[in-house]
């Protein structure tokens, strides 16, 4: 991936163009919260939006896209199906649900959000519906481990274009990263911040003084140079603007070794073959 500034892209397998850095929304009111949010990061040249059905804020970010001076097609919106909508049929009317929060046509990239046993593989079939029908550009998975890729892989028409898992220094999963690149499957980040934690890692507040940067940055700045999209959280204006200051510098080699050193393989969230959500 060659990184350039905040608008930059990767390609997805079908040649679509995603931009590799975004805007998540999850726990951001809907709303004024949602909105400002998103006017925030659109000012500050943010290009990706990154919400779900089960975030309840779609009505927001459509509404902040459809009211900022600006191409629909300039902006790229991920949304999600929740796991009590899973299954061939009922994911095709969370879809529609989805699109009539949201007031567009059509949708950037929709993901299957967990991988729930049992029902994820016909959920994935109704995304390749609307992939075919061109309801959505590109279509993928999240929080699918190397087993569920292989299972989804020996039947999908479509092989997956993202896998958006949860992914930062304590969480590397090699093992996933390399099956995604086998087949060329993107990965996507979500909780890159660990959810504030990674500021007491001494590593990281090291080389943030070495860099002149917070550790937020240089956790996001790894992110991209290890080929991860990634789309950090905030609601807070100067806090959406300092995490996208990352275009100014590189980390070398031996810091990026480094921070992968950190790998614990500890979870934030939940796993994804144990969850009941």
């Amino acid at each position: 991936m060659t990184i350039t500034d905040i608008k930059g892209t990767i390609d997805l397998s079908n040649g679509v163009k995603m931009p590799y850095f975004g805007l998540g929304v999850f726990q951001s009111r809907e709303g004024s919260e949602v909105m400002d949010a998103i006017q925030y990061a659109l000012d500050a040249g943010y290009r990706h939006i990154d919400t779900a059905s089960i975030y309840q804020n779609e009505r927001g970010v459509g509404l902040a896209v459809r009211n900022y001076p600006i191409n629909r097609n300039e902006v790229f919106i991920t949304s999600k199906v929740w796991n009590s909508d899973q299954g061939y049929d009922n994911t095709i009317k969370a879809f529609n649900a989805t699109m009539k929060r949201l007031d567009m046509d059509y949708l950037d990239l929709y993901l299957v959000h967990w991988p729930v046993k049992g029902k994820y593989n016909e959920t994935y079939k109704a995304l390749e519906t609307l992939y075919e029908e061109g309801r959505v550009r590109a279509i993928g998975v999240s929080n699918f481990l190397p087993h569920h890729i292989e299972d989804i892989l020996s039947s999908a028409r479509i092989v997956p274009m993202v896998n958006q898992i949860e992914f930062h220094p304590y969480l590397v999963q090699p093992k996933l990263l390399e099956i995604c690149q086998t087949n060329n499957i993107k990965v996507e980040a979500w909780s890159p911040l660990m959810q504030g934690k990674i500021m007491s890692i001494p590593v990281l507040q090291n080389l943030a003084a070495k860099y002149n940067k917070t550790g937020a940055q240089i956790v996001l700045r790894w992110n991209l140079q290890k080929g991860i999209i990634t789309i950090p959280k905030s609601v807070n204006q100067n806090r959406i603007i300092e995490n996208s200051r990352i275009f100014d510098f590189s980390i070398s080699n031996d810091d990026m070794v480094a921070i992968d050193a950190l790998d614990r393989n500890e979870r934030i969230g939940a796993d994804p073959d144990n969850f009941n959500f």
